[in-house]
């Protein structure tokens, strides 16, 4: 063979395979390592699958886990009081309830000015709704004090105004408290065409007024901020009332603030400063008292304190007939502790309902497991009849049939098995939902026991006969052990369904037969206390969780089958 065929030649045609070429990382089609591009194939199938089922976990993100973290959120949350009263949070944080005083002057001073805001801004209701929780009657005082806070604080501007009108001119306060660039731009956008401007600058504090007004400045920063959100300008406002008693505060604690400030006010503001100790005012406290008495009260103030954090347990306290209070954590007063009871009482109903379906399901399912296909399924048509029936119609229809006067007291009477006079009482009552509750959640328990029923060849029970068992112990030996993957299924859908319910229990089952879900819903759409309905929620959560784990324990979820 001549060179030229040699070199031409494969390398086992002619010549042996250089060893680089045989230990080599193997090739794919275009080239590139195999190793990489099976990586690469798989991630792309990956991505592939992830796009398939990113619209379901979208919305299980949105529609299950996203409300679920949002209750458990719910259940702590508490940042309206720090919110709403900082500097009352503040003023109160040395205070002793203990000494059963109220707070000092500071602590009244400290509410004016953080009321006076919330009422502008109407978020006193919603304080005071949300402390109403803790101590009744704080709702009123709130809603009460926000109709005269904005009178506190009108004998010290009369004072200031005895000493100088000027007092009384918007642009003198924002000439004091403005920074001399937002000056300047306020002054521009006044001079420019209304019909052409724009918004007018967002205000800003003058260099160095904070610390010579420590007390005023912060305050008519909120009056400047509040006014523009109106549309209207510090500039043309009468400022607020309490912005004179901040600002006679400020005069009395440092009499030489106005040394600190610059421009053409300082005069002004000496002037005042040599005059405030003998303003003839009355006490910020005295003004609050006037209002209402309830202010000298220390349990009120005491609320306060207690929930000024932005997180708190009081929830879920309350939620286990606890309460948070000033003192420290105590048992609810005998006649609010309702809500143990009503987890009692949830578990041990949702349980009876959940026996009282496997006794009614369970006979109905082997029926229909054992009969021919043409009648099963005839039969089986009218075990889903109830869900082509609203579920308002059926608790209705059993409200119906069970009440004193209805059908079935009726037929008893007329048997002469009840006395006329002694009709039973079988509705508004435990009897009532549990009786409703097993109508509407029963085919829940039948479906898994006939679907794991049909997959039980009927000739294990035949060779069982054949070899000498009776049929019972054909029945309780071979077959039942064989369907209590579908009792496990069917326990765990209506016992979960049971113990979330509210609209049958509300319905038919008075004071004595509703479930903790009835006051979830109560907390939820009339009291609106969202917090305790979401630390509710959250314990049966728990609950729920903690029984799933103890089956799992016990009987083992993978036994749950639905044939």
């Amino acid at each position: 063979m001549t060179d030229a065929a040699l070199d031409s030649a494969g390398p086992s045609q002619g010549r042996k395979a250089d060893p680089a070429e045989t230990t080599g990382p193997m090739l794919a089609a275009d080239g590139t390592p195999l190793k990489r591009s099976l990586a690469r194939a798989l991630r792309r199938q990956k991505l592939r699958a992830l796009a398939l089922i990113a619209p379901l976990l979208i919305f299980i993100l949105v529609t299950f886990i996203a409300p679920i973290a949002d209750m458990l959120f719910r259940s702590v949350e508490n940042q309206i009081v720090a919110e709403t009263l900082p500097r009352t949070v503040q003023a109160v944080e040395a205070w002793d309830y203990e000494s059963g005083e109220a707070p000092a002057e500071e602590a009244y001073r400290a509410l004016l000015f953080d009321m006076v805001v919330a009422v502008e801004r109407k978020l006193h209701t919603r304080l005071g709704t949300r402390l109403n929780y803790e101590t009744t009657g704080i709702s009123s005082l709130f809603r009460k004090t926000g109709r005269g806070v904005d009178d506190i604080g009108e004998d010290h501007m009369d004072a200031f105004a005895a000493i100088d009108a000027r007092w009384e001119d918007p642009a003198v306060w924002a000439g004091l408290m403005g920074a001399p660039e937002w000056l300047a731009a306020q002054a521009d956008w006044a001079a420019a065409d209304p019909a052409n401007r724009g918004p007018e600058p967002a205000f800003a504090l003058a260099p160095g007024i904070a610390d010579a007004l420590p007390a005023t400045a912060p305050l008519y920063a909120d009056f400047a901020a509040f006014v523009q959100s109106e549309n209207d300008s510090p500039v043309e406002e009468d400022p607020w009332a309490p912005l004179y008693v901040a600002l006679h505060t400020d005069l009395i604690a440092d009499p030489e603030a106005a040394a600190r400030l610059a421009g053409g006010n300082a005069d002004l503001v000496a002037a005042a400063a040599a005059a405030a100790p003998g303003f003839e005012v009355d006490s910020v406290k005295a003004a609050f008292l006037d209002i209402d008495e309830d202010w000298g009260d220390a349990e009120v103030w005491g609320t306060i304190k207690a929930f000024a954090p932005a997180y708190t347990p009081g929830y879920f306290l309350s939620a286990v007939d606890l309460q948070k209070t000033p003192a420290g954590v105590t048992q609810q007063p005998e006649n609010q502790q309702i809500y143990i009871m009503l987890f009692e009482r949830t578990l041990f109903m949702s349980l009876m309902i959940m026996g009282s379906c496997i006794l009614l399901g369970y006979p109905i399912a082997y029926l229909l497991a054992t009969l021919p296909l043409r009648v099963s399924n005839v039969l089986l048509i009218l075990v889903l009849l109830p869900f082509w029936t609203s579920l308002l119609v059926r608790t209705s229809a059993w409200k119906v049939l069970l009440q004193q006067q209805g059908v079935i007291n009726d037929i008893l009477v007329w048997l002469g098995l009840v006395n006329d006079a002694e009709r039973l009482v079988m509705i508004n009552n435990q009897f009532g939902t549990i009786v409703a509750m097993t109508h509407i959640l029963l085919p829940f328990m039948i479906l898994p026991l006939y679907s794991v029923m049909k997959t039980i060849p009927p000739t294990y029970v035949r060779a069982a006969k054949s070899l000498g068992a009776t049929n019972w112990t054909a029945f309780w030996r071979v077959y039942f052990p064989q369907s209590v993957p579908g009792i496990g299924a069917g326990c765990i859908l209506v016992f979960i369904l049971a113990i979330g319910y509210y609209i049958t229990p509300e319905l038919v089952g008075g004071t004595t037969g509703t479930f903790i879900s009835n006051r979830i819903a109560y907390h939820i759409s009339s009291s609106l206390n969202w917090g305790l309905a979401a630390a509710l929620g959250t314990i049966l959560l728990a609950v729920v969780l903690l029984l799933y784990w103890l089956y799992d324990r016990i009987v083992g979820i993978d036994n749950v089958s639905l044939g």
